[in-house]
């Protein structure tokens, strides 16, 4: 017997026999209530039914405990598909609508072409929807319902979002696996303690490229001491994590993993989350732009220092790469990706005759553009080490000159602070004045053009006292003592009686950049420049 219209409104016929598939679903997810939602509610509701009619018998259960319903990927549900399509059941149960799905363009395609097409009967109990019976005003009402449930979904989905995007504001872990370095603290799971031996493997990676070496040849040690790479030693852990940034079958250690672990910010105490997003629930995550990160710092205990990690950071933003030398790989050159041609502004490219390497633009080198500007290496090096020699000299020269000529330093210092109490206090006297001239305008104590008159004359002292005030204390602020005490870069320099060998600790440290021209005229650039020139600048001579 063939099917009868879903707008006809006579009953089914009892002759025909129908097998059904028994489909639950349940998702927490979506919204869906642990009792009336269960996958025992559904099934008790769904075999009662069964039970009250002779012509349905159950042919197969199918259940998605788990799955949302907001798509239909779902491993039960493509079973259910593929029994459907092989004519294995031909009726298909569920205790609602929102049961079936969420999604109300795909519920639809199902409903109105899918299941009348291949003869399929479908029961949604509670909805109170059989397509083999049903009123027109009963089908006009599932597409409103089917709608509802997809709102219904989103609605959760976004009150769920903007619940963990609070929990992200304040700094708590909500991801499913921990950063490589780290472990959950087993009195809070949204806290991070440090998980010491891959933390140790952490720290070697950053020293070892902030000492010159390349990436892929960090990469390669690991491999070469059989170290567990990120995903290995998670699963060796009983983890169950998949790296969807690697091929399949790929357990070792790559360029792209040590890249990735010199980049991530979770390394000096930051909690870094929100780095995807999705369109559509259950949609494929996209990046997110960096400034739109949730980023709180100092939420847990750092496996590295600030001080290496800005100095790899920095090295990323120069060209670090890999140089051979004498034919043996994992020699960077102290000098790597810091000298630049004046000209052009391309890096110089570093060369080989017989024993003397020196250095070359690319441009030219590569595509006969610009100057060659050929210059030694031993040059290079001999000048940057002679010039931070004199830096350190001259620091300490004004190191020894403010300790001999204290009193009048203190004296001159004294006379800063005397003069900007006196420009504060005039500055509030205009101000307060200023203020009053309104009430005694009010108060017909003055004419409206003695008003006027007197305003514009406060306003004019007191953008000159704002300007004294200002200047007095960028001088207060800039004593010869304050930038000695305050600044890093002196500290660092002051360490050294003198330096009497380059390395590339020391050359990443100091040097920002070197330019070489044409003429072999040499400009370096260092990290502490800008201080430099305070602290040696004539205002601070002692006179």
């Amino acid at each position: 017997m063939g099917r009868k219209s879903k707008y006809d409104n006579s009953t089914v016929s009892t002759s025909e026999i129908f097998r059904a598939g028994m489909y639950l679903r349940l998702s927490r997810e979506d919204g869906d209530k642990m009792e009336s939602d269960s996958i025992a509610s559904q099934r008790a509701i769904i075999e009662k039914f069964i039970q009250t009619h002779d012509n349905i018998i159950l042919a197969e259960t199918y259940i998605d405990d788990g799955f949302t319903g907001t798509n239909f990927n779902r491993p039960d549900f493509k079973r259910m598909e593929q029994d459907w399509e092989n004519k294995q059941i031909n009726c298909i149960i569920v205790k609602d609508l929102s049961r079936f799905g969420r999604d109300y363009i795909d519920m639809g395609n199902y409903l109105e072409r899918v299941f009348p097409t291949l003869d399929i009967r479908f029961i949604a109990i509670n909805d109170g929807y059989d397509n083999y019976n049903q009123q027109d005003n009963d089908t006009l009402m599932v597409p409103v319902k089917n709608v509802f449930n997809g709102y219904y979904a989103k609605d959760i989905q976004k009150k769920v979002n903007s619940s963990l995007n609070q929990k992200r504001q304040e700094g708590l872990f909500l991801g499913s696996f921990t950063t490589y370095g780290y472990k959950r603290d087993t009195q809070d799971k949204h806290k991070l303690v440090i998980d010491e031996y891959p933390a140790s493997i952490v720290r070697r990676i950053f020293n070892e490229y902030n000492q010159g070496k390349g990436q892929i040849a960090i990469a390669k040690a690991l491999n070469d001491e059989n170290i567990l790479c990120p995903s290995a030693y998670k699963s060796s852990k009983g983890l169950k994590y998949k790296n969807c940034n690697k091929l399949n079958d790929t357990s070792y250690w790559t360029y792209a993993t040590v890249h990735r672990i010199l980049l991530n910010q979770m390394y000096i105490g930051d909690m870094v989350q929100g780095k995807t997003h999705r369109k559509i629930m259950k949609g494929k995550a996209t990046m997110n732009d960096k400034k739109d990160w949730v980023i709180v710092k100092g939420t847990h205990e750092p496996i590295i220092d600030k001080d290496l990690w800005e100095s790899v950071q920095r090295q990323f933003t120069v060209d670090t790469r890999q140089d051979i030398i004498d034919g043996m790989q994992n020699n960077v050159h102290i000098f790597a990706g810091l000298i630049v041609c004046a000209d052009c502004k391309r890096a110089m490219s570093k060369n080989k005759t017989n024993k003397t390497f020196y250095y070359v633009c690319s441009s030219n080198k590569r595509y006969g553009k610009c100057t060659r500007h050929a210059i030694k290496y031993d040059v290079i090096y001999n000048i940057v080490l002679e010039d931070l020699n004199k830096c350190i000299e001259n620091i300490k020269d004004l190191q020894h000159s403010i300790e001999s000529n204290r009193p009048i330093i203190k004296q001159n210092n004294d006379s800063i602070m005397l003069a900007l109490k006196h420009a504060k206090s005039e500055l509030a006297k205009v101000q307060r004045l200023k203020k009053g001239l309104y009430e005694d305008y009010k108060a017909e104590l003055l004419t409206q053009e003695e008003y006027l008159s007197y305003r514009d004359d406060y306003t004019t002292k007191e953008k000159a006292f704002l300007q004294e005030v200002e200047t007095l204390e960028a001088k207060s602020n800039q004593t010869p003592e304050s930038i000695f005490e305050n600044s890093r870069w002196i500290a660092e320099l002051l360490k050294y009686k003198k330096i009497t060998k380059l390395d590339r600790d020391i050359v990443l440290k100091m040097v920002d950049s070197i330019e070489v021209s044409e003429n072999n005229v040499i400009n370096i650039t260092y990290n502490f420049s800008d201080e430099l020139d305070s602290i040696l600048n004539s205002k601070f001579q002692i006179k």
